[in-house]
């Protein structure tokens, strides 16, 4: 059978396939999900839906031959990343007079709703967007409530968030409901007067207006609950005397320069004025009363999810990352409050710090077991005119929402990461050059382990737990998913420390095979081992599984990593939820902050790995299985072997992490993770049995050299006194 042959026709296949569906509108997955989907479902009205076309785009929907509206998809026109950090695809169909028929969730990755709450619960709120009028929408005519689905309040925030303004924008960019695109400003254009840095204390900031208050009493929350319309919410209110505080919050933005000196002191302002990033802006809340603007939500998700910034047709939710907590507000005069924190704005946002903006604070009512009720409050914030600087604008042109030419997005996220990407891209040189140079560093033994156990320390707390970098078997379902369904480079490079990874892995391949990102790269991998050697030093007794067993067990990742990609073909979202087989998300990316029994499957697959040296590695990881696939083909050997290893010598074999070394010596480069022990123990003259002997033998000759060169130097001097002694004696007799 010829295998070569066999994979180029494979390759040729695939290769067919891929361009066949690139031939769609590129940029966007629009016409991936209408492809998929009848009209009606779409649309109810309309009998066909035209060609995907403007920018961004949408699809014309028709009913007998007339255009009566439009499709579009709402991650082309807005934000849609979620709890997954993935985007949140929905369809929108909406008339030409504005008005919205259909809303559709067509794709997501969202962990709460893939495993957790039915789906048909998000989907359900959808309905309440059908015939819903985009235009009093605009002129807020519309009063419009989100139907918060309890337990998944970020995710149902930003969908609701997520359709308003992608259904503005079509609206505003194509005049429906009477819509016109935006006009820039005629008039001046405000902007940071950054040479104004007078300190002022508390009571100056709050009068000028430089921070903004929000206070809510028991009495008012219990009324504004009593106006709603569900029976419920009277319920359940809130205990406590009418005029005590329930929240009391201040917002300010102190990346102007006399705000934020005033408000964070001269240290704290400096420290963040290096961390801000171009287009980054940052934003103070403090809260006082018994209602948290921040909540708990944040420490299991990463986002906080009671408050969001709203500017124009922007909104912000702030992630962990953002966030800075603070232990007091500097300005004189300043009242103790329970919360000051510090949030920076993403880049990618496009806050301006000189426009005004509004707070929206979500705040909720238990009114049963599971179910809550919420309300919005609204902060408003204008900065003060005396801290900026107004200039005319160099064009008074009209212009629309949407720019002629943007910088591509994966851009600011690589602008972003910068920091990230210099210590990444420092850690693999170092990586490298460990490798390049194993056969200097296995000469010393004490040295090679130590730079072992740094390094296993920087990629579990650097580059797992801080920098989220963790590959998954679902990066490769996906790209393969992409192949075949319209690649978008852009999408790849969204994330920037990921992209580097696989970059490496991919030239990792090709001269060492999978060990160096699986036993040096890998944060879960990492883990385990750490584990391992902490288990060691308290002299826990470890288990030698037996070869026979052990060469019949690892094939079990080979399976689930077929099974994996399998369920791909068939539906991607199938096997992101049948991927959970891989502890990776739970132990590194969510740092152990889940549902319980997610914590339990990662615990118990960390267990064995006490007794059994990375026993995930070696026996289930899919991940592993897949780049040992592609490892065959690595172009070089540099593990050197002697040809007594195996036969007799089974040093090397027995004292294997993972058991790579077969009994009759080879190394299986399939199981192999790199750790160099075996080098180690090839180059010491002291464990090695083949160096032992050469060293002995050394040894022998140095004897044997040292005993004739003694003889040698004993006669030579018993030659030099005898004649000495000869003279004296004829000297006697005469």
């Amino acid at each position: 059978m010829d295998y070569r042959k066999i994979l180029r026709t494979l390759l040729t296949l695939l290769l067919v396939q891929w361009m066949g569906f690139n031939t769609a509108y590129a940029g966007s997955e629009l016409p991936r999900f209408l492809d998929n989907m009848n009209i009606q479902d779409v649309y109810p009205d309309a009998d066909k839906i035209g060609r995907v076309d403007g920018d961004p785009v949408v699809a014309p929907a028709f009913k007998e031959g007339k255009q009566i509206g439009y499709v579009f998809l709402t991650s082309d026109y807005v934000n849609t990343t979620g709890y997954s950090g993935k985007p949140i695809h929905q369809l929108v169909s909406m008339s030409l007079n504005g008005i919205i028929q259909k809303v559709l969730l067509v794709e997501h990755h969202e962990p709460i709703v893939l495993i957790g709450i039915p789906e048909k619960r998000i989907t359900a709120m959808l309905v309440d967007y059908e015939g819903m009028d985009v235009g009093r929408l605009v002129a807020n005519e519309l009063d419009h409530k989100i139907d918060i689905v309890t337990g998944a309040t970020v995710t149902v925030m930003v969908m609701d968030d997520n359709i308003l303004r992608s259904a503005i924008k079509v609206a505003r960019h194509y005049g429906l409901a009477g819509l016109k695109p935006q006009q820039k400003k005629t008039g001046p254009i405000a902007s940071i007067n950054s040479e104004i840095k007078h300190i002022k204390d508390w009571d100056s900031l709050i009068k000028e207006g430089s921070v903004s208050r929000l206070k809510l009493t028991l009495s008012q929350i219990n009324e504004a609950y009593d106006q709603l319309a569900d029976f419920r919410a009277g319920y359940y209110p809130e205990q406590g005397k009418s005029d005590e505080v329930f929240t009391e919050l201040y917002a300010a933005v102190v990346s102007i320069p006399s705000i934020g000196r005033s408000l964070l002191g001269k240290h704290e302002y400096k420290n963040l004025m290096k961390k801000l990033k171009p287009g980054e802006e940052a934003i103070l809340l403090a809260g006082d009363g018994r209602f948290s603007f921040k909540g708990s939500g944040y420490v299991r998700g990463g986002i906080f999810d009671r408050f969001q910034i709203i500017q124009g047709d922007n909104s912000i939710r702030f992630h962990d990352y953002h966030h800075k907590r603070l232990r007091k507000i500097a300005a004189a005069g300043a009242p103790e409050l329970k919360e000051v924190d510090l949030f920076r704005t993403p880049a990618n946002i496009n806050f301006n710090a000189a426009q005004p903006w509004q707070l929206e604070l979500l705040v909720g009512r238990d009114v049963g077991p599971i179910e809550k009720l919420f309300l919005t409050f609204k902060l408003d914030y204008k900065p003060p005119a005396k801290y900026l600087i107004f200039t005319e604008p160099e064009h008074s042109d009209a212009a629309t929402d949407f720019a002629d030419s943007t910088e591509p997005f994966w851009k600011k996220m690589w602008q972003l990461k910068l920091a990230e990407i210099i210590v990444l891209g420092l850690g693999l040189a170092a990586l490298t050059l460990i490798f390049f140079f194993q056969d200097w560093l296995v000469k010393r033994r004490q040295l090679t382990d130590r730079v072992r156990i740094t390094y296993l320390i920087f990629t579990l707390f650097v580059i797992g737990w801080y920098f989220n970098a963790q590959l998954s078997v679902v990066n490769i379902l996906a790209m393969f998913s992409a192949l075949v369904s319209g690649f978008d480079w852009g999408y790849f490079l969204m994330e920037p420390l990921i992209f580097i990874l696989w970059g490496s892995v991919a030239a990792a391949l090709l001269f060492w095979g999978r060990g160096p990102y699986c036993g040096w790269l890998c944060p879960f991998g990492a883990l385990q081992e750490l584990i391992n050697r902490i288990a060691k030093v308290f002299k826990i007794k470890q288990v030698t599984v037996p070869w026979s067993i052990h060469e019949r067990v690892w094939p079990i990742k080979y399976l689930l990593f077929l099974g994996l990609f399998g369920v791909s073909l068939y539906s991607l979202e199938w096997a992101e939820k049948l991927a959970e087989v891989e502890p990776f998300k739970t132990a590194i990316i969510l740092k152990f902050a889940r549902e319980w029994w997610f914590v339990l499957f990662a615990l118990a697959i960390l267990l064995p790995g006490i007794f059994i040296e990375r026993f995930y590695c070696r026996y289930l990881c899919p991940l592993g299985a897949a780049l040992a696939i592609p490892g065959k083909i690595r172009m070089f050997s540099w593990l050197k072997r002697y040809k007594e290893c195996g036969s007799p010598c089974q040093r090397c074999a027995n004292e294997c992490m993972v058991q790579a070394i077969h009994p009759e010596g080879n190394i299986n480069v399939n199981e192999c993770l790199y750790c160099l022990h075996c080098q180690v123990v090839y180059v010491d003259d002291h464990a090695c049995p083949v160096v032992i002997q050469k060293r002995l033998k050394r040894e022998r000759h140095t004897v044997r050299s040292t005993t004739v060169a003694k003889a040698g130097i004993a006669k030579s001097i018993a030659n030099t006194v005898e004649p000495g002694a000869n003279s004296s004696k004829k000297e006697k007799n005469k």
